[in-house]
């Protein structure tokens, strides 16, 4: 996976606050024909897209939101280029962005991180994305939607939840938050057939997958196994600092 770290960002976030920036595929059915609601398609293809999606959801890939430097490493666009991509599919910062995927949260994690790091107020990742929807019996349909383009302007001051490369070299070598890796096991460890595999010193592993029951829906695990989880890497409570990685 070129994105790996969406899925445990979710969850630790979930953690940290008292809300959940969870919504169920109930209040999304009946919320549908709401203008301040645009929802935003990031299943794992354009042709999973076509073939059925959330009616009236706006398709976004992950390639959308991302870049390759000169080093073929996957980067996070610049804000300007991001803020074109959001007005490009008619976002608007004052509307009500509800996000999924179908791969546990994965794509849609992403794209929250994004929103919440530049503002955007009103955000949410839909629980079980279009595996909960479809299971539930929800309807899809496979309408191509045209969004008309509009400007997004920042209004607010978005959540730093971004930590520099000085701030993981100090927490690498003092301790003061806990690093942890989300990418496999192989790439943790270091294989032949991962060019850039290994891990930063100090780094725990956890998978992203160990955050989705995938078994029940593609929906997030109990709180109390996510939490549980934390506290065997040295998370010891939810106002404990920690940096979450993986290959972008």
């Amino acid at each position: 996976w070129k994105n790996v770290f969406g899925s445990i960002l979710l969850f630790c976030s979930v953690l940290a606050n008292a809300g959940s920036v969870y919504v169920e595929h109930d209040w999304l059915a009946k919320s549908l024909a709401n203008k301040e609601i645009v929802v935003v398609d990031m299943t794992s293809d354009d042709v999973q897209y076509l073939r059925y999606h959330i009616p009236g959801a706006v398709r976004l890939s992950y390639q959308d939101i991302v870049m390759q430097r000169k080093d073929k490493v996957s980067v996070r666009l610049p804000d300007s280029q991001l803020l074109k991509v959001l007005g490009s599919i008619g976002i608007k910062p004052e509307q009500h962005v509800v996000i999924y995927d179908d791969m546990g949260g994965l794509n849609a994690g992403r794209l929250f991180w994004e929103l919440e790091r530049i503002g955007h107020k009103k955000l949410s990742v839909l629980r079980g994305g279009l595996v909960q929807w479809v299971l539930a019996g929800h309807k899809v349909d496979n309408l191509s939607v045209k969004p008309t383009p509009v400007q997004y302007k920042l209004s607010s001051v978005g959540r730093k939840n971004e930590a520099a490369l000085a701030a993981v070299t100090a927490a690498s070598e003092n301790g003061n938050a806990v690093l942890i890796d989300v990418r496999s096991q192989e790439e943790y460890a270091g294989h032949p057939r991962y060019p850039r595999s290994g891990h930063v010193p100090g780094a725990k592993w956890a998978s992203w997958e160990d955050n989705v029951d995938f078994e029940n829906g593609f929906v997030p695990k109990r709180s109390a196994l996510l939490m549980g989880k934390l506290n065997s890497l040295g998370v010891k409570d939810k106002d404990a600092p920690l940096i979450v990685y993986c290959r972008s």
